[in-house]
């Protein structure tokens, strides 16, 4: 065992790190980092911050006379109001604001610009309304959805802004909007009060002023927290009139976003008092269990930490979404390139045919190559239904309905707990079918985090069940105060902690309140064997020892971090002798032991036993110190309690000097049973070759040992450490360094080339001497010097030491390649910053899409990392769950959500998305085949509002079902099938090739649409010597064949028939023969003639829509049901008026025609015209 602390550094020191250590605590905010220009300045040459004074009474302002000052900024006064908006909008800013978000999607913008070139005379080849129906469309629900969204906010800042609570002002207490509140004032809050500001707690009526709060909508945790202020102000500022009088200064920390931290110094009669986030009552927690409390505000409206933590989240996006943009990308870039072609083809037209046809003169002296030019534009305006203006409208409504069946599953709710499994954002289900790694907190994820108390070791001598003394032995060892240890051992339990009484009628039924579950779990076995803590004050703790109660000062409490790993109380006793207990991980209390402290060896042997039986350990010690030992180091103590700058830092220093030569009582075990299914969990998802790793604090023992408790580890796997781990990274380092072409070509040779599976245990200290991973400016400074040593050294080069950035991130590089090759991989003794880290690297590295799930607030890090977080709603509150994108009661339901609602999503959305695509490439490619026979002069196809509503009634609701409700499998054959996740994982089912396969599908099905009714029409005559082959007829053969083929072939693709899929199938087709007729009817058209310009008998329609699908499939049938179509339809004469006019053909047919020679073919009003005996075209024909 190493004597002193050791941290895992990558000095290039031969000495290893020790796998029980936990790495540094390296959870700073990025703001709270030095910038790199300030690297090169070492920390003793910052200049140490000036004294200030305490004010003089009625220096300030404000009636308190209390002064509040950022440490950062010296002598900063903030007086900023308590105001918050949440809210973006107002009446005035919404429509511009909101339209300005909205345009900045390119696709809103793009449809804004096919708008305005509609608008265009010259080259507007289509009515305006059939762009700007969908786009307002589009528009107008995201508005109304962000304007009911910015009500709500609008309410809740009222509400909040005009709560009201108690100020002192003028020396008394007066009622005050919250948004009048200022930094500085004194106020006076209640039982079940919500807490204006960030308030430093002056006094309660609690006894030594604590004060009960609810941290729910801080943190989500739903127990009680408690707070106390200090001593002299408990004692101080009780009255009002007391209050009134107070004046002092308040020296703290800048406004920042730690929920977990506070330094700060209230100097008052020219003492210096330390502050920290015990003494302070954030804002958003409530006043519980407490009459009366007063608070000084320190912090005001966005100055607040949960106001600081309001920030935007970071936004995920899944594979599916930047592929779908990137195929956009692509049909935008085709559609440019088939405008270009056809804008050349009418150019060589008309200069070969139009400008010599003088039928087609249009009174327009304009050049080929510029009315080729506005052709371009012409088909840019007719082709732009190739992207899509729906589609990103219904992957959203189809995503809602997808989280909708998440939230209501019922085969993931946990009735225990009255949770059900939450979908907490719409924007990731497809992604949860394509997981490849899911990384894994132990506690409370793996495991209940429902500590029981099972095992303990005193004097070397075990305690507990099976194979061991059992408990009636110790207990008639207490009952009879023979050993001294062991009487030891439960007074420790019974007094080093922070746990608190919350108020009960008796003491009969203690209830105790722990900051954690195994804090709670000792103190209540302590009880159970007769040491019961009964109440604690500022200075005090009371315990009943057995039959007699016993009042203990407390002189200092050293509190716990996840650096430290330890917990210490220094207590004076009723005797007068002062004892530190100290208790805390194995490997940081075996280094501060006193060499000779007695039992060492087999309470290491029990400790191990207990880590094999996966246990929760720690270990007991205490220290005499004689009083001037104590008044020395109190000195220091108070000093560094009080100082501004690296209060920690030295806080951590004394801390160290008084944690020392400490003897060792015993040891304790915790027991933390898996969840119910968690091995069938594991064992079918790494069926399905999904990589599970566990991230984890716990010792490398314990944390092994669940790993072969939850089947994650097997027998059968050969299990690799961090030492090997190294060797083989340092060996594949010196070989790409004596490789000439080592940074031009990747190694590909396999880690481990023996057959079998692989597993990899590695620890903290081990991850930063392989990763290199330090604190951003120590990482920086050591690379910054290891550089000018590799260069101005001439001695060889340390095969440990990256001599730069590139050579470390190739060593990161081999870690997560050789951590892939391995089924398993378990990291312990790791902190927050660690998880967070190792999910980037495997994210950066491999490009795979990446799932932690955690229940505690060190996994927030890590689940915000990954691709997708889950929250455990478990023991250790709601912040993993506030921070998740799913979230559920029991690891086993990780299962059913990726399995089945991941896998369904995926599967749903990517046949949504490869129909939407081919549906939309069939409609809008019509239009190309017949530019041929136009003159390339942008015609549509189709009649005006048939172009408008196809997307939205005729083809919509079909694909959104699909997209909502089809499912190849049900899920129980999903559950017992895993291989059938692996599409999701390969991407295969929604890539470009299954892209380009869309594509020409739509090509194919665009032809038959244009050639098999152009066929058909084509030099056709009826009986009675009139031709079928009009314009109109056309378009609506065409429309109607359109129809009833993606209809058609959308009920191919759907596996999972319901009646609302059918339905919408029949219903789709049915609208549309509804709206025809009705658009093509002379009723229509008398009430709006400009408009509705295509009438015509609706017989003669009707029965060639009918025969639609004849004429694509029998030919010869076609022939036949026109044939009996012209012999029922009566006969009519036609007589061609020729009006005096120099151009008869200009007589029979109006032509309206804009500037890029496109024709507009409508009857003349008062002219009959004969029929040409094929499709009217530019062609002279």
């Amino acid at each position: 065992r190493m004597s002193a602390r050791a941290r895992a550094t990558s000095q290039g020191s031969l000495e290893e790190p020790d796998d029980e250590v936990v790495p540094y605590s390296d959870d700073e905010t990025d703001d709270e980092l030095q910038s790199e220009d300030d690297l090169d300045r070492s920390e003793d040459q910052l200049p140490e911050p000036e004294t200030i004074p305490a004010p003089a009474a009625g220096e300030l302002e404000d009636g308190s006379g209390v002064k509040v000052s950022c440490q950062q900024c010296w002598g900063k006064l903030l007086l900023k109001g308590n105001a918050i908006k949440t809210y973006k909008y107002n009446a005035f800013t919404f429509l511009p604001l909101n339209l300005f978000e909205q345009f900045k999607r390119v696709a809103n913008l793009y449809f804004l610009c096919l708008l305005i070139l509609q608008i265009i005379p010259q080259i507007s080849t289509l009515p305006w309304y059939t762009t700007l129906v969908p786009l307002v469309l589009v528009l107008g629900i995201t508005a109304i959805k962000d304007l009911v969204d910015d009500l709500a906010r609008h309410r809740m800042d009222k509400e909040i802004n005009n709560r009201r609570c108690d100020v002192l002002l003028n020396g008394r207490f007066e009622k005050t909007r919250w948004m009048n509140l200022q930094v500085g004032d004194v106020v006076r809050l209640k039982k079940n009060d919500f807490i204006p500001a960030d308030i430093l707690l002056l006094s309660s009526s609690n006894p030594n002023s604590l004060c009960y709060v609810e941290t729910a909508e801080l943190d989500g945790e739903t127990n009680l927290k408690f707070k106390m202020g200090l001593k002299v102000t408990d004692e101080r500022l009780q009255e009002e009139n007391q209050l009134a009088r107070f004046n002092a200064l308040i020296v703290c920390e800048e406004p920042n976003n730690r929920l977990d931290k506070f330094v700060g110094t209230m100097i008052w009669d020219a003492q210096s008092y330390p502050l920290d986030l015990d003494n302070m009552l954030l804002r958003g927690c409530k006043i519980r269990n407490t009459d009366e409390c007063h608070g000084l505000v320190i912090f005001a409206g966005n100055d607040t930490k949960i106001m600081r933590n309001g920030g935007k989240t970071r936004f995920k996006r899944t594979l599916i979404d930047k592929l779908m943009n990137y195929m956009v990308y692509t049909i935008f870039v085709l559609l440019v390139l088939l405008c270009a072609g056809l804008a050349i083809g009418h150019t060589y037209w008309y200069e070969s045919i139009g400008s010599k046809a003088w039928y087609l003169y249009d009174g327009l002296n304009y050049s080929s190559s510029y009315r080729g030019f506005l052709s371009f534009w012409g088909y840019i305006i007719i082709l732009n239904t190739m992207v899509p203006i729906s589609l990103y409208v219904s992957v959203e409504v189809i995503r809602l309905g997808q989280s909708k069946f998440i939230n209501w599953d019922l085969q993931m709710y946990y009735a225990d707990k009255d949770t059900p499994a939450k979908a907490r954002t719409t924007t990731l289900n497809e992604q949860l079918g394509q997981i490849e790694y899911i990384f894994s907190d132990k506690t409370g994820t793996l495991t209940q985090n429902i500590m029981a108390f099972k095992k303990c070791t005193i004097r070397g001598r075990t305690y507990g069940e099976t194979n061991h003394q059992p408990y009636h032995f110790l207990v008639s060892c207490i009952r009879s105060k023979k050993d001294p240890q062991v009487l030891e051992f439960f007074k420790l339990l019974s007094l080093c902690h922070t746990v608190m009484l919350l108020p009960c009628v008796d003491n009969l039924n203690l209830v105790y309140q722990a900051a954690s579950p195994d804090e709670g779990a000792l103190v209540t076995a302590a009880r159970n064997f007769g040491f019961v803590f009964l109440s604690r004050t500022q200075d005090t703790i009371t315990i009943m020892e057995l039959d007699h109660e016993e009042t203990y000062e407390v002189l200092a409490l050293l509190d716990f971090n996840s650096d430290r790993k330890r917990m210490s109380i220094i207590l004076r006793f009723p005797d007068g002798r002062i004892r530190l207990y100290c208790k805390g991980a194995d490997t940081v209390i075996y280094q501060r032991l006193d060499a000779n402290s007695k039992n060492k060896e087999t309470t290491q042997e029990a400790l191990d036993i207990f880590a094999n039986e996966t246990l929760r350990t720690l270990c007991l010690c205490y220290k005499d110190i004689s009083q001037a030992e104590y008044d020395a180091w109190s000195q220091k103590h108070q000093a560094a309690s009080v100082s501004m700058g690296n209060r920690e830092e030295a806080l951590d220093v004394l801390y160290e000097e008084i944690e020392k030569n400490l003897l060792l009582i015993g040891a304790t075990a915790i027991e933390d049973k898996l969840q119910d299914g968690v091995p069938e969990t594991i064992a079918k998802l790494a069926k399905a070759d999904i990589k599970i790793w566990v991230l984890t604090g716990d010792k490398k023992e314990t944390a092994e040992n669940i790993g072969f408790s939850c089947q994650l580890l097997t027998d059968d796997m050969k299990i690799h450490y961090g030492e090997d781990v190294n060797v083989q990274l340092r060996n594949r380092q010196t070989q790409r360094r004596n490789d000439p072409q080592g940074r031009n070509k990747k190694l590909k040779e396999p880690f481990f080339t023996e057959p079998g599976k692989n597993a990899l245990v590695i620890t903290g200290g081990w991850l930063n001497e392989i990763l290199y991973e330090k604190k951003k400016k120590r990482r920086r400074l050591r690379l910054k010097k290891l550089r000018k040593r590799h260069t101005n050294s001439s001695s060889a080069t340390d095969s440990s030491q990256p001599v730069d950035d590139w050579e470390k991130e190739k060593r990161q590089e081999d870690f997560v390649d050789m951590a892939c090759e391995c089924s398993a991989v378990i990291c312990c003794r790791v902190t927050p910053k660690q998880k967070a880290n190792v999910v980037s690297l495997v994210k950066r590295c491999k490009k795979a899409v990446t799932l932690s799930i955690g229940d505690g607030a060190n996994d927030v890090n890590m689940i915000k990392t990954a691709d997708i977080g889950v929250g455990i709603s478990g023991q250790e509150g709601m912040q993993a769950v506030m921070s998740s994108d799913y979230a559920f009661a029991q690891f086993r339901y990780l299962e059913r959500l990726l399995l089945v609602h991941g896998r369904w999503s995926y599967i749903r959305m990517c046949k949504f998305l490869r129909y939407f695509f081919y549906k939309n490439f069939a409609f809008t490619l019509v239009h190309f085949w017949f530019s041929f026979f136009n003159g390339f002069s942008s015609q549509t196809a189709y009649e005006d509002w048939f172009i408008t509503l196809y997307n939205v009634c005729y083809s919509s609701l079909p694909v959104l079902l699909v997209g909502l409700l089809d499912q190849d499998v049900n899920d129980k054959l999903s559950l017992r099938f895993p291989k059938l996740y692996l599409p999701g994982q390969q991407g295969s089912l929604f890539n470009y090739k299954n892209f380009f396969i869309s594509l020409f599908h739509g090509i194919f099905t665009s032809l038959m649409i244009f050639f098999i009714p152009y066929g058909a029409f084509l030099q056709t005559m009826g009986q009675d010597g009139e031709a079928p082959s009009d314009y109109q007829s056309f378009a609506v053969v065409a429309a109607s064949s359109l129809i009833i083929t993606v209809n058609l072939q959308i009920s191919l693709n759907t596996s999972y028939w319901t009646f609302v899929n059918c339905f919408a199938v029949l219903g789709s087709i049915a609208i549309y023969f509804g709206v025809m007729f009705d658009i093509h009817s002379a009723g229509i058209h008398v009430i709006f003639p400009t408009t509705f310009t295509f009438t015509g008998p609706e017989e003669q329609e009707e029965v060639r829509e009918a025969n639609v699908p004849a004429w694509r499939t029998l030919p010869s049938l076609r022939l036949r049901l026109l044939a009996l179509a012209r012999l029922r339809r009566p006969h009519r004469v036609r007589t061609q008026h020729t009006p005096a006019t120099a151009c008869p053909a200009r007589a029979q047919r109006e032509h309206t025609r804009g500037s890029s020679g496109r024709e507009h073919l409508k009857p003349a009003p008062d002219t009959h015209y004969p029929v040409i005996s094929e499709l009217p075209t530019a062609t002279g024909q």
